[in-house]
């Protein structure tokens, strides 16, 4: 599974949200994504990309183009 894909489905299965919602998806944009929410799709990101995400990357983990952005970060290595 490419890595967009992988990414992509941490926010489907977490949020229950459809792909064409995830484009300029913020924090708190819909109702499963409060901080519970957010706990849960780190959990799913770290799981599905076998990594410890940092805790300000988790904090400043605002949206999902902002979520791509850290990931790519090189400490973690993910490549979309």
């Amino acid at each position: 599974m490419a890595n967009l894909e992988k990414y992509n489905n941490a926010f489907i299965e977490t949020f229950e949200i459809t792909e064409d919602k995830l484009a300029g998806l913020k924090y708190q944009d819909i109702e499963a994504w409060d901080s519970v929410g957010h706990m849960g799709l780190i959990a799913a990101l770290e799981e599905a990309f076998d990594i410890m995400m940092d805790t300000d990357d988790i904090i400043d983990f605002s949206s999902y183009e902002k979520g791509k952005e850290i990931l790519s970060k090189s400490e973690y290595g993910v490549e979309f």
